[in-house]
């Protein structure tokens, strides 16, 4: 924070100046090679942090599905209501359930990383159940990720997010950088960006063929990990096969409003907490000639999302620590944030901006990515906004 001053007309007529608080910019994070290791980083780390409970890890599955239980059953209540209230109570619900489930979205993605428990047929049997629940491929999605994590901030070879050089970028994207256009591709990336990811790699790393997370042969996966594929698939389509028998009980309407519009706020979540931990105008990015692992980790950025980081267990302002150790569980990550700190110093960096402001910011100033002019630094990039 820095100060400015401003002078103001007291009363009387006296003048008076004032401090008033101003927020300076995030600085880059450096983009040299790291003064500390990542040994160094867990010794400074309290050794409790990196033991998973299982009971506990149940715990906050029992905690967030008893809350989704108790707002169902809070629908059933609302022809009840006085109008206009039984109209305002659906939108709460929707915007509540899909918080809660956001959380339990959160904790699957726990499992895939055995960050739940000691017992990876457990973590993946909880992991395989709950994203399943939420249509997510959980075999095929947990197999990219962990790519993901493998190559953060890596031009040629991370998964998502991956920004283009200026080369690259489409021809039409100038004409999408103004307020009307920026507001309608965040509502399509918001709205289906997370399923046309899935089926179609949109905005993911490029394929030699068909990529596609529900393709059990597609160039994403080996052919050891195909079978996993199979049986993220069957389990989508009885999901979805119980869906429809739901439907056709209670009606379209009726699922959409209990299970749809929730769904599509807990995808609108998913899609702007990994954008904005990986998109940020201070965080670095590394074609092949500069990048490894460690520095691409510490390309993310931790984000403030209020009350919403104990509902989506801390995955938002702990992101750092998750990329350095993804198998520790999220109720020990503050705890170990704050224990890196002193040792990450310069190269870790929070913005406490928003999410609904930061998403619009980046938008409007991540568009794509080159090197500084004039300087020997070529396979260190960063986002650029002006065409």
């Amino acid at each position: 924070m820095g100060l400015a001053k401003e002078t103001i007309m007291g009363g009387g007529g006296r003048v008076a100046k004032v401090e008033i608080q101003q927020k300076k910019p995030l600085s880059r994070v450096p983009n040299t090679k790291p003064p500390f290791t990542v040994g160094q980083l867990k010794k400074a780390i309290p050794p409790h942090c990196f033991q998973r409970s299982l009971l506990t890890s149940l715990s906050y599955v029992v905690y967030d599905l008893s809350l989704a239980f108790i707002f169902y059953i809070a629908t059933t209540y609302f022809h009840l209501l006085p109008h206009p209230f039984s109209l305002i109570a659906w939108p709460i619900y929707w915007v509540l359930q899909g918080c809660i489930l956001t959380g339990v979205w959160v904790i699957a993605h726990e499992c895939g990383h055995h960050a739940f428990s000691k017992y990876p047929w457990v973590d993946d049997v909880v992991g395989l159940t709950v994203h399943s629940a939420l249509l997510v491929p959980y075999f095929s999605w947990k197999i990219s990720h962990r790519r993901h994590h493998s190559n953060t901030g890596s031009l040629d070879r991370d998964e998502v997010f991956v920004p283009k050089p200026k080369s690259k970028v489409a021809w039409y994207t100038k004409y999408l950088n103004n307020p009307l256009g920026r507001a309608a591709s965040l509502l399509i990336t918001l709205t289906i960006g997370w399923p046309l990811y899935l089926a179609f790699n949109v905005s993911g790393r490029p394929y030699d063929g068909f990529a596609s997370h529900y393709h059990p042969y597609a160039p994403i996966y080996s052919n050891r990990e195909r079978l996993l594929i199979y049986v993220s698939d069957v389990a989508l389509f009885s999901v979805t096969y119980l869906l429809y028998r739901v439907a056709t009980m209670k009606g379209l309407v009726w699922l959409l409003c209990v299970y749809g519009v929730p769904l599509l706020i807990v995808n609108g979540f998913l899609v702007t907490i990994t954008y904005l931990q990986h998109t940020h105008y201070a965080l670095p990015h590394y074609d092949s000639s500069e990048w490894d692992w460690l520095r691409g980790a510490l390309a993310t950025m931790d984000r403030d999302y209020g009350i919403l980081n104990k509902v989506f267990h801390h995955i938002t302002d702990t992101h750092v620590a998750h990329h350095l150790f993804s198998t520790m569980p999220h109720y020990h990550a503050t705890e170990a944030t704050n224990a890196m700190k002193p040792i990450l110093g310069e190269y870790y960096r929070f913005d406490d901006t928003p999410f609904y402001k930061a998403l619009w910011r980046e938008a409007r100033e991540c568009l794509y990515v080159e090197p500084d002019e004039g300087t020997s630094e070529k396979g260190v990039y960063w986002y650029r906004n002006k065409y």
